[in-house]
Protein backbone atom coordinates (compact mmCIF):
# COMPACT_ATOMS: atom_id res chain seq x y z
CA UNK A 1 0.00 0.00 0.00
CA UNK A 2 1.55 3.48 -1.40
CA UNK A 3 1.08 5.60 1.52
CA UNK A 4 -0.18 9.61 0.01
CA UNK A 5 -0.19 13.14 1.46
CA UNK A 6 -0.87 16.41 0.31
CA UNK A 7 0.53 19.69 1.16
CA UNK A 8 -2.01 22.07 0.39
CA UNK A 9 -5.45 21.26 -0.09
CA UNK A 10 -6.86 24.84 -1.75
CA UNK A 11 -7.59 24.59 -5.28
CA UNK A 12 -5.97 22.22 -6.56
CA UNK A 13 -4.90 20.55 -4.00
CA UNK A 14 -7.93 19.27 -2.41
CA UNK A 15 -8.32 17.75 -6.01
CA UNK A 16 -4.64 15.55 -5.10
CA UNK A 17 -6.63 14.09 -2.23
CA UNK A 18 -9.95 13.21 -3.67
CA UNK A 19 -7.72 11.40 -6.35
CA UNK A 20 -5.09 9.64 -4.01
CA UNK A 21 -8.39 8.37 -1.66
CA UNK A 22 -9.37 6.70 -4.83
CA UNK A 23 -6.84 5.27 -5.93
CA UNK A 24 -6.59 1.67 -5.95
CA UNK A 25 -2.79 0.06 -4.08
CA UNK A 26 -2.79 4.03 -2.64
CA UNK A 27 -3.80 5.15 1.21
CA UNK A 28 -4.43 8.76 1.48
CA UNK A 29 -2.66 9.02 4.91
CA UNK A 30 -1.94 12.33 5.61
CA UNK A 31 -3.39 16.41 4.60
CA UNK A 32 -1.17 19.79 5.38
CA UNK A 33 -2.98 23.02 5.72
CA UNK A 34 -1.95 26.42 7.48
CA UNK A 35 -5.48 27.73 6.96
CA UNK A 36 -7.60 26.17 9.45
CA UNK A 37 -11.21 26.38 7.78
CA UNK A 38 -9.38 24.37 4.68
CA UNK A 39 -7.51 22.35 7.14
CA UNK A 40 -10.77 21.73 9.27
CA UNK A 41 -13.15 20.89 5.68
CA UNK A 42 -10.28 18.39 4.60
CA UNK A 43 -10.11 16.66 7.72
CA UNK A 44 -13.90 16.18 7.64
CA UNK A 45 -14.01 15.13 3.89
CA UNK A 46 -11.42 12.90 3.99
CA UNK A 47 -11.02 11.79 7.44
CA UNK A 48 -7.92 11.95 7.83
CA UNK A 49 -4.88 13.05 10.29
CA UNK A 50 -4.39 17.25 8.74
CA UNK A 51 -1.06 18.84 10.37
CA UNK A 52 -0.71 22.78 10.08
CA UNK A 53 2.54 22.69 8.56
CA UNK A 54 4.74 20.40 6.28
CA UNK A 55 7.34 20.02 8.88
CA UNK A 56 4.90 18.61 11.51
CA UNK A 57 3.42 15.94 8.74
CA UNK A 58 7.17 14.76 7.35
CA UNK A 59 8.11 14.67 11.38
CA UNK A 60 4.80 12.25 12.17
CA UNK A 61 4.12 10.37 9.16
CA UNK A 62 5.89 7.61 7.22
CA UNK A 63 5.19 9.04 3.97
CA UNK A 64 5.93 7.39 0.35
CA UNK A 65 4.13 9.81 -2.05
CA UNK A 66 3.63 13.59 -1.64
CA UNK A 67 1.53 16.18 -3.77
CA UNK A 68 3.11 19.38 -2.88
CA UNK A 69 0.12 22.07 -3.91
CA UNK A 70 1.56 25.26 -2.18
CA UNK A 71 1.79 28.66 -4.09
CA UNK A 72 5.27 28.58 -5.87
CA UNK A 73 7.30 30.70 -3.88
CA UNK A 74 7.07 27.28 -1.35
CA UNK A 75 7.57 24.47 -4.27
CA UNK A 76 11.55 24.58 -3.63
CA UNK A 77 11.42 24.33 0.38
CA UNK A 78 8.30 22.37 0.84
CA UNK A 79 9.30 20.04 -2.02
CA UNK A 80 12.81 19.75 -0.65
CA UNK A 81 11.30 18.85 3.14
CA UNK A 82 9.42 16.23 1.54
CA UNK A 83 12.85 14.65 -0.71
CA UNK A 84 14.90 15.01 3.27
CA UNK A 85 12.35 12.76 4.77
CA UNK A 86 12.48 9.79 1.88
CA UNK A 87 9.11 10.94 -0.06
CA UNK A 88 8.69 10.91 -4.06
CA UNK A 89 7.55 14.15 -4.76
CA UNK A 90 5.16 15.67 -7.66
CA UNK A 91 5.64 19.53 -7.02
CA UNK A 92 2.68 21.54 -8.82
CA UNK A 93 4.65 23.77 -12.06
CA UNK A 94 6.25 25.61 -12.21
CA UNK A 95 8.80 23.45 -10.71
CA UNK A 96 9.90 26.61 -8.22
CA UNK A 97 10.66 30.12 -8.58
CA UNK A 98 14.33 29.96 -10.02
CA UNK A 99 16.97 27.87 -11.92
CA UNK A 100 18.98 27.22 -8.73
CA UNK A 101 15.85 25.97 -6.81
CA UNK A 102 15.28 23.55 -9.55
CA UNK A 103 18.78 22.26 -9.66
CA UNK A 104 18.90 21.54 -6.00
CA UNK A 105 15.59 19.68 -6.08
CA UNK A 106 16.72 17.91 -9.12
CA UNK A 107 20.43 16.82 -7.30
CA UNK A 108 18.62 16.13 -4.22
CA UNK A 109 16.03 13.56 -5.80
CA UNK A 110 18.55 11.83 -7.65
CA UNK A 111 21.06 11.77 -4.51
CA UNK A 112 18.62 9.91 -2.59
CA UNK A 113 17.41 7.97 -5.46
CA UNK A 114 13.57 9.06 -5.25
CA UNK A 115 11.25 10.20 -7.64
CA UNK A 116 10.42 14.21 -8.70
CA UNK A 117 7.90 14.69 -11.13
CA UNK A 118 6.15 17.87 -11.42
CA UNK A 119 2.62 18.85 -12.61
CA UNK A 120 2.71 19.62 -15.99
CA UNK A 121 -0.96 17.80 -16.47
CA UNK A 122 -1.82 18.70 -20.29
CA UNK A 123 0.79 15.94 -21.09
CA UNK A 124 -2.20 13.71 -19.48
CA UNK A 125 -5.09 15.02 -21.20
CA UNK A 126 -6.44 11.89 -23.87
CA UNK A 127 -6.65 14.31 -26.84
CA UNK A 128 -2.67 14.90 -26.16
CA UNK A 129 -2.24 11.05 -25.92
CA UNK A 130 -4.17 10.63 -28.76
CA UNK A 131 -2.60 13.52 -30.61
CA UNK A 132 1.15 12.20 -30.12
CA UNK A 133 0.39 9.11 -30.99
CA UNK A 134 -0.47 10.20 -34.30
CA UNK A 135 2.11 13.02 -34.90
CA UNK A 136 4.61 9.73 -34.02
CA UNK A 137 3.24 7.67 -36.87
CA UNK A 138 3.48 10.67 -39.17
CA UNK A 139 -0.53 11.49 -39.99
CA UNK A 140 0.85 14.81 -39.76
CA UNK A 141 3.87 14.65 -42.23
CA UNK A 142 6.20 17.11 -41.67
CA UNK A 143 4.97 20.21 -38.66
CA UNK A 144 5.07 23.63 -39.50
CA UNK A 145 3.52 25.18 -37.16
CA UNK A 146 1.96 25.12 -33.65
CA UNK A 147 -0.57 27.82 -32.18
CA UNK A 148 -1.07 27.78 -28.97
CA UNK A 149 -3.97 29.85 -27.27
CA UNK A 150 -4.81 29.86 -22.97
CA UNK A 151 -6.91 32.62 -22.16
CA UNK A 152 -9.40 32.77 -19.31
CA UNK A 153 -10.60 35.20 -17.03
CA UNK A 154 -8.20 36.50 -14.08
CA UNK A 155 -7.98 34.15 -11.39
CA UNK A 156 -8.16 35.84 -7.87
CA UNK A 157 -6.17 33.16 -6.13
CA UNK A 158 -3.20 33.36 -8.19
CA UNK A 159 -0.89 36.35 -6.56
CA UNK A 160 2.49 35.25 -6.41
CA UNK A 161 3.19 34.94 -10.47
CA UNK A 162 1.80 36.58 -13.56
CA UNK A 163 0.60 34.79 -16.70
CA UNK A 164 4.00 33.27 -18.18
CA UNK A 165 4.88 31.03 -15.25
CA UNK A 166 1.45 30.36 -14.58
CA UNK A 167 0.09 29.44 -17.89
CA UNK A 168 2.38 30.01 -20.77
CA UNK A 169 4.62 26.91 -18.41
CA UNK A 170 2.17 24.62 -19.65
CA UNK A 171 2.86 25.43 -23.39
CA UNK A 172 6.25 25.24 -23.41
CA UNK A 173 6.51 22.09 -22.02
CA UNK A 174 2.99 21.20 -23.84
CA UNK A 175 5.47 21.82 -27.60
CA UNK A 176 8.68 20.64 -26.23
CA UNK A 177 6.65 17.38 -25.73
CA UNK A 178 5.41 17.15 -28.75
CA UNK A 179 7.23 18.39 -31.34
CA UNK A 180 10.79 16.67 -29.40
CA UNK A 181 12.80 19.62 -30.00
CA UNK A 182 13.76 22.21 -28.21
CA UNK A 183 13.55 26.34 -29.14
CA UNK A 184 16.71 28.07 -30.45
CA UNK A 185 15.14 31.38 -30.16
CA UNK A 186 12.26 34.00 -28.46
CA UNK A 187 10.62 36.45 -29.08
CA UNK A 188 7.93 38.12 -26.49
CA UNK A 189 5.56 40.99 -25.35
CA UNK A 190 4.35 41.14 -22.28
CA UNK A 191 1.51 44.04 -21.08
CA UNK A 192 0.35 44.20 -17.36
CA UNK A 193 -3.57 45.49 -17.17
CA UNK A 194 -5.67 44.16 -14.19
CA UNK A 195 -3.16 43.06 -12.71
CA UNK A 196 -1.75 44.46 -8.93
CA UNK A 197 1.85 43.26 -9.99
CA UNK A 198 2.54 40.74 -12.89
CA UNK A 199 2.20 40.18 -16.36
CA UNK A 200 -1.72 39.08 -17.85
CA UNK A 201 -0.77 38.87 -21.17
CA UNK A 202 1.74 37.21 -23.26
CA UNK A 203 2.10 36.89 -27.33
CA UNK A 204 5.37 35.15 -28.56
CA UNK A 205 6.65 33.07 -31.37
CA UNK A 206 9.15 30.96 -30.43
CA UNK A 207 11.78 28.71 -33.05
CA UNK A 208 12.23 25.03 -32.72
CA UNK A 209 15.78 23.54 -33.58
CA UNK A 210 13.71 21.06 -36.36
CA UNK A 211 12.12 24.57 -38.20
CA UNK A 212 8.83 24.22 -36.58
CA UNK A 213 7.50 27.93 -35.45
CA UNK A 214 5.29 28.42 -32.49
CA UNK A 215 3.03 30.85 -31.14
CA UNK A 216 1.62 31.81 -27.93
CA UNK A 217 -1.10 33.68 -27.43
CA UNK A 218 -1.86 33.16 -23.91
CA UNK A 219 -3.62 35.79 -21.12
CA UNK A 220 -5.60 36.45 -18.15
CA UNK A 221 -7.65 39.11 -20.09
CA UNK A 222 -10.86 36.76 -21.48
CA UNK A 223 -14.33 36.48 -20.02
CA UNK A 224 -14.40 32.90 -21.31
CA UNK A 225 -11.48 29.95 -21.29
CA UNK A 226 -9.83 29.07 -23.71
CA UNK A 227 -7.20 25.85 -24.38
CA UNK A 228 -6.78 25.39 -27.52
CA UNK A 229 -3.55 24.00 -29.47
CA UNK A 230 -3.13 23.84 -33.36
CA UNK A 231 -0.34 22.18 -35.28
CA UNK A 232 -0.61 22.86 -39.27
CA UNK A 233 1.66 20.28 -41.34
CA UNK A 234 1.67 18.74 -44.99
CA UNK A 235 -1.06 17.21 -44.55
CA UNK A 236 -3.20 19.54 -42.78
CA UNK A 237 -4.60 20.39 -39.32
CA UNK A 238 -4.42 18.60 -35.91
CA UNK A 239 -6.76 20.88 -33.49
CA UNK A 240 -7.08 20.39 -29.93
CA UNK A 241 -9.70 21.30 -27.36
CA UNK A 242 -7.87 20.58 -24.03
CA UNK A 243 -11.17 21.22 -22.01
CA UNK A 244 -13.50 19.19 -24.13
CA UNK A 245 -10.68 16.57 -24.74
CA UNK A 246 -11.81 16.46 -28.37
CA UNK A 247 -9.31 16.38 -31.26
CA UNK A 248 -10.02 17.24 -35.26
CA UNK A 249 -7.93 16.85 -38.26
CA UNK A 250 -8.39 18.93 -40.88
CA UNK A 251 -7.50 17.06 -44.22
CA UNK A 252 -5.23 19.03 -46.99
CA UNK A 253 -7.14 17.54 -50.08
CA UNK A 254 -4.48 18.51 -52.11
CA UNK A 255 -1.87 16.52 -50.41
CA UNK A 256 -4.04 13.57 -49.06
CA UNK A 257 -5.09 13.31 -53.30
CA UNK A 258 -1.22 13.34 -54.55
CA UNK A 259 0.90 12.37 -52.01
CA UNK A 260 4.03 13.28 -53.98
CA UNK A 261 6.68 15.86 -54.37
CA UNK A 262 4.80 18.14 -56.77
CA UNK A 263 1.56 17.86 -54.91
CA UNK A 264 3.15 20.48 -52.34
CA UNK A 265 3.70 23.30 -54.78
CA UNK A 266 0.39 22.84 -55.93
CA UNK A 267 -1.09 24.49 -52.14
CA UNK A 268 -3.56 23.43 -49.67
CA UNK A 269 -6.79 22.79 -50.46
CA UNK A 270 -9.85 22.03 -48.16
CA UNK A 271 -10.77 18.65 -47.59
CA UNK A 272 -12.58 16.08 -44.73
CA UNK A 273 -12.87 17.65 -41.38
CA UNK A 274 -12.90 14.47 -39.28
CA UNK A 275 -13.36 14.23 -35.25
CA UNK A 276 -10.88 11.18 -33.71
CA UNK A 277 -11.79 9.18 -31.34
CA UNK A 278 -10.76 9.94 -27.69
CA UNK A 279 -11.53 7.82 -24.37
CA UNK A 280 -11.76 10.75 -22.21
CA UNK A 281 -10.21 10.96 -18.73
CA UNK A 282 -9.73 12.74 -15.68
CA UNK A 283 -6.21 14.45 -16.98
CA UNK A 284 -5.04 14.66 -13.06
CA UNK A 285 -6.53 11.17 -12.31
CA UNK A 286 -4.25 10.07 -15.26
CA UNK A 287 -1.40 12.18 -13.60
CA UNK A 288 -1.47 10.79 -10.33
CA UNK A 289 -1.92 7.51 -11.33
CA UNK A 290 1.37 7.43 -13.40
CA UNK A 291 3.50 8.85 -10.56
CA UNK A 292 2.39 6.35 -8.36
CA UNK A 293 3.16 3.64 -11.17
CA UNK A 294 6.74 5.09 -11.72
CA UNK A 295 7.45 5.14 -7.89
CA UNK A 296 6.19 1.26 -8.25
CA UNK A 297 8.41 0.15 -10.89
CA UNK A 298 11.11 2.49 -9.87
CA UNK A 299 11.04 3.97 -13.26
CA UNK A 300 11.26 7.22 -14.67
CA UNK A 301 8.52 9.43 -14.36
CA UNK A 302 6.67 11.10 -17.38
CA UNK A 303 7.60 14.56 -16.35
CA UNK A 304 10.89 14.67 -15.22
CA UNK A 305 12.54 17.36 -13.34
CA UNK A 306 14.27 18.48 -15.99
CA UNK A 307 11.28 18.50 -17.85
CA UNK A 308 9.99 21.09 -15.66
CA UNK A 309 12.93 23.07 -15.17
CA UNK A 310 13.38 23.53 -18.92
CA UNK A 311 9.81 24.80 -19.02
CA UNK A 312 10.91 27.43 -16.18
CA UNK A 313 13.79 28.53 -17.72
CA UNK A 314 12.14 29.11 -20.94
CA UNK A 315 9.14 30.86 -19.25
CA UNK A 316 12.00 33.42 -17.58
CA UNK A 317 13.55 33.63 -20.90
CA UNK A 318 9.91 35.07 -22.33
CA UNK A 319 9.80 37.63 -19.31
CA UNK A 320 13.86 38.69 -20.44
CA UNK A 321 13.00 39.33 -23.63
CA UNK A 322 9.45 41.52 -23.25
CA UNK A 323 11.54 43.46 -20.52
CA UNK A 324 14.83 43.84 -23.40
CA UNK A 325 12.53 43.89 -26.18
CA UNK A 326 15.10 41.38 -27.96
CA UNK A 327 14.86 38.21 -29.67
CA UNK A 328 16.49 35.76 -26.70
CA UNK A 329 18.57 32.13 -28.04
CA UNK A 330 16.75 29.12 -26.67
CA UNK A 331 19.50 26.92 -26.09
CA UNK A 332 21.22 26.82 -22.58
CA UNK A 333 25.43 27.63 -23.13
CA UNK A 334 27.48 25.56 -21.30
CA UNK A 335 30.20 27.82 -19.24
CA UNK A 336 32.84 25.46 -21.06
CA UNK A 337 31.63 25.83 -24.58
Amino acid sequence: MIRAAVIGVGAIGKHHARIYSELEGVELAALAEPDEARRQAAARRFRVPTYATHTDLLAAERIHVVSVTVPTGLHHPVALAALRAGAHVLVEKPITSTLAEADELIAEAAARRLTLTVGHIERFNPAVAELQKRLAAGDLGRVFQVQARRLSPFPLHVLDVGVVMDLATHELDMLRYLLGSEVVRLYAETSRNFHARHEDMLSSILRFANGVIGVLDINWLTPTKVRELRLTGERGMFQVDYITQDLYFYENAEAASHWDTLALFRGVEEGRVVKLRVIKAEPLQQELQAFVAAVRAGAPPAVTGADGRQALRLAGLLLESAQQKQVLPGLEVSAES
